[in-house]
């Protein structure tokens, strides 16, 4: 029959206490009897399960942090300008505090602690501001070191831009980036290459119609102001007309506009000037050509009136009648119309003509 195996435990007993009694055989009773003591207490404290760690009495905690004074998607803020950040730390516990660490564009800029306040519904809160007057991303990490009272949690916040407000043909980077992404969050017509080329010029220039600002392709604080609240957001007039476009002859602009009234797209355009005003009313497409008289992806939608591009298209009404767009928008806006597609032309400052003229042109 096969010898059972020794286990490894009691095999490592086994061989202290031979070592103890070859020991004892060497020197004597007294010497014997305390090696075999120390023997058996070093055999035992070798197989003894480890300690168990002592359970923690230490709450649990998390932190979810929110930027305030921020606008936009992704945020931003002007450069120079502040942001607050306001911590919501769930459970409160008294006496606790966060450090805060910011960094812009990857570097840390700015380290602050903050005490916990009580909210009174179980929550503590916390805020902290920081302003820059360099443009970049910033992110702001929040830590708690553990203490005896409460567990360590950390949490890092959405990241904010701080942009800069003078921008023009030829920008490039981040800041150009921020506003061609609101910009094309509104809906209009707007590359996001992060350079200010030509097109981002004149989406600016349909922004500022709207809202009202000086006609000219560059932005300012005051552009970037209406951007942060929400400024430039085409009104649809007309949402019970499904797929439709509408001419804004007061601000001179051109939006198409999906059913259930939602904006597709936002452009710059010059209608008839006084002495060739364009019609006013609601219409439809009943004949679309590539080009003629100057005209290209010409939509007509009648008589002589029709949406086309034009090398020309101030920034007022310029035209004989019909809609100008530049010609760069003209083929998106060709391939978007079809044939019925409905036309609302409106002037809300009572301009434009109820008479429709037998010739219009460009």
């Amino acid at each position: 029959m096969e010898k059972a195996r020794t286990p490894r435990r009691a095999r490592a007993r086994t061989a202290l206490l031979a070592a103890a009694i070859c020991c004892a055989a060497l020197t004597g009773p007294q010497v014997a009897l305390g090696s075999l003591q120390g023997a058996q207490a070093l055999a035992a404290s070798a197989v003894a399960p480890p300690a168990a760690s002592t359970p923690t009495s230490a709450a649990p905690g998390q932190i979810k942090l929110v930027i305030q004074h921020a606008f936009g998607r992704p945020p931003f803020v002007i450069a120079g300008g502040r942001i607050v950040v306001r911590g919501i730390v769930l459970p409160f516990v008294a006496g606790q505090r966060v450090k805060l660490s910011f960094y812009r564009d990857g570097r840390k800029v700015q380290v602050s602690t903050a005490t916990v306040q009580d909210l009174g519904n179980g929550a503590g809160q916390l805020h902290v501001s920081f302003s820059s007057a360099r443009t970049g991303v910033v992110e702001v990490h929040a830590v708690h070191y553990a203490t005896a009272q409460q567990a360590q949690f950390e949490a890092r916040s959405a990241r904010v831009h701080f942009a800069s407000p003078s921008l023009s043909s030829g920008s490039r980077g981040p800041s150009v980036r921020v506003l061609q992404s609101e910009l094309h969050v509104l809906h209009y017509a707007v590359p996001l290459s992060g350079v200010f080329d030509e097109a981002t010029g004149r989406a600016v220039i349909a922004f500022r119609k709207l809202t009202g600002l000086a006609r000219v392709s560059s932005t300012d604080r005051s552009f970037f102001r209406r951007l942060q609240h929400g400024g430039g957001a085409f009104h649809v007039h007309y949402r019970r007309d499904g797929r439709h476009v509408e001419a804004d002859l007061t601000r001179q602009v051109l939006a198409e506009i999906e059913p259930g009234g939602r904006v597709h797209a936002v452009y710059e355009m010059s209608s008839g000037k006084p002495s060739t005003p364009t019609v006013v009313g609601r219409f439809s497409v009943y004949s679309k050509t590539l080009g003629a008289k100057g005209m290209v992806d010409s939509n007509y939608f009648i008589r002589g009136y029709a949406i086309h591009g034009y090398p020309e298209v101030p920034v007022y009404a310029a035209s004989h009648g019909c809609l100008r767009v530049p010609i760069p928008n003209a083929a998106a806006i060709y391939a978007w119309v079809r044939l019925g597609t409905p036309v609302d032309v409106y002037n809300e400052s009572g301009g434009g003509s109820r008479r429709v003229r037998e010739h219009a042109g460009p």
